[in-house]
């Protein structure tokens, strides 16, 4: 006999479960807590199973209903009902924005910084994934993707609204070269923030306050380590990540060579940095404490990870110099400055400054390329910053 709304409505619960049938193997099964489930037996290649149907009143009977049909015209076409919804339901979850970006960010992030690959996942994780997570990823409208810039945008963050737009970019890009999009609605988004004003990293240029910085610099009493790492900096002009990341195992002292593998480079590429006598004497001091773990410059609290990333900015901090007055980046445009003032090679400059055209093919890069003019370049580098030093205006 066919169940009616109001039966399946009144069915109280007993003290053992029961079943309310409604025909084809569909039935009402009233659990003593009372919950009320939708259920259908079914037969398949002879094995006798179940199909969950729904919970009632979520699913009503007519609901109910509609379901057990599609569910026997699954069957009729040779489907397993139950194995069709586990393919759809990992198919699904696969296919949300986030399940793609994860995969997205674990087949990429092997080949960039640890530093970059953290950033990278904590942006999306803070200002994506709450929102836009769990959506299919080609469900997603770019009107959506903005709301997630401009939440960013309205407390600040102007350059991590940008950023989001890029990351979200490769992630749809991804999902389009793995069949799971078919569009990337990043790009119609392009123009739809006011454009970054390009804030250029603090430095000081003028001769006589850089032999003050330098004096400034050797008269730190903080960490010895910290101390060693401010004097190399203005000497090699690194980036501070890859001067921090320092490791004795790089070092060649009868070539008088540091030479850093690419993945520590922000271009992914080889560098040398040929050492002067004035380098190899900090290297010298050092080598007594360090020497005998992994990195030059290790971390205050523990050896097996080099100094953190804001060691640096905070000992110019703590000598007096602000944020906008010098930065650990900074020394890289006091080197690329005055170098050029100087009249050295500029492709030498540029090579030592690991800059490297993007238009041009990997191929092409040879990262020993001037390498005579270099050693020459900056051990006369190291005497002129020397000279600035001693000379007080």
């Amino acid at each position: 006999m066919k169940l009616s709304a109001t039966k399946v409505k009144n069915a109280k619960p007993q003290k053992k479960a029961y079943k309310l049938t409604d025909g084809q193997g569909m039935y009402l099964l009233v659990n003593t807590k009372g919950s009320k489930l939708w259920r259908m037996d079914y037969s398949f290649n002879n094995k006798r199973n179940t199909h969950a149907i729904g919970a009632y009143p979520v699913v009503s009977l007519e609901n109910a209903r509609e379901r057990l049909i599609e569910a026997k015209k699954l069957i009729e076409n040779g489907i397993d009902p139950n194995l069709y919804r586990k393919v759809n339901k990992e198919k699904t979850t696969n296919n949300t924005f986030e399940a793609i970006a994860l995969e997205w960010h674990t087949k990429f992030s092997p080949s960039w910084s640890a530093g970059h690959s953290k950033r990278v996942l904590r942006r999306l994780e803070k200002n994506v994934f709450p929102w836009l997570g769990s959506r299919q990823i080609d469900d997603i409208e770019p009107h959506e993707l903005l709301t997630a810039m401009q939440r960013a945008e309205s407390r600040g963050a102007h350059e991590t609204a940008h950023r989001i737009r890029q990351n979200c970019g490769q992630v749809f890009r991804y999902a389009i070269a793995t069949a799971r999009a078919k569009h990337d609605i990043s790009t119609s988004l392009i123009g739809a923030l006011p454009p970054l004003i390009v804030k250029h990293h603090a430095s000081i240029l003028e001769a006589d306050k850089i032999g003050k910085l330098l004096r400034v610099i050797e008269g730190y009493e903080g960490e010895f380590i910290t101390r060693c790492a401010l004097k190399m900096a203005p000497l090699v002009f690194l980036r501070p990540g890859e001067l921090r990341q320092a490791e004795w195992s790089e070092f060649d002292f009868e070539k008088k060579e540091w030479r850093i593998p690419a993945h520590k480079m922000k271009m992914r590429l080889p560098h040398i940095i040929p050492l002067s006598k004035q380098v190899l004497q900090i290297i010298a001091e050092l080598k007594p404490l360090t020497g005998h773990g992994k990195y030059l410059f290790p971390g205050i609290r523990s050896a097996s990870r080099p100094l953190s990333e804001n060691t640096l900015n905070a000992a110019l901090r703590r000598l007096g110099y602000t944020k906008d007055e010098m930065t650990a980046h900074g020394f890289r445009s006091i080197a690329s400055t005055h170098l050029n003032e100087l009249n050295w090679k500029p492709d030498a400059i540029e090579r030592q400054l690991s800059h490297f055209e993007r238009n041009k093919s990997r191929g092409s890069y040879n990262f020993a390329e001037y390498l005579d003019v270099r050693r020459k370049m900056m051990q006369a580098w190291a005497d002129y910053l020397e000279k600035l030093q001693l000379q007080k205006k």
